[in-house]
């Protein structure tokens, strides 16, 4: 299996690697191992195909009319 070695990450980005893996019952190895699988098998959307899918998702919601987002906040804290 092969190995990588990381160099010069800043203290802080350690620190919150090691309180992630913390948090999730794993060693700091198995974290980043987990991180850097789950970056390299994730799919990866092209600029053509992301704007292909906002213009789907424009058409599916074309003439709707949405509510004021700001007005419902202030009613449901008004409550």
């Amino acid at each position: 299996m092969a190995q990588i070695l990381v160099r010069n990450l800043s203290k802080e980005v350690v620190e919150r690697l090691k309180k992630r893996a913390m948090e999730e019952g794993r060693s700091l190895q198995s974290e980043v191992k987990l991180i850097l699988e789950q970056a390299a098998l994730e799919p990866r959307v092209d600029v053509e195909t992301a704007r292909k899918i906002c213009e789907e998702f424009r058409q599916r919601f074309k003439g709707r009319r949405f509510p004021d987002t700001v007005e419902l906040i202030h009613e449901d804290r008004v409550r």
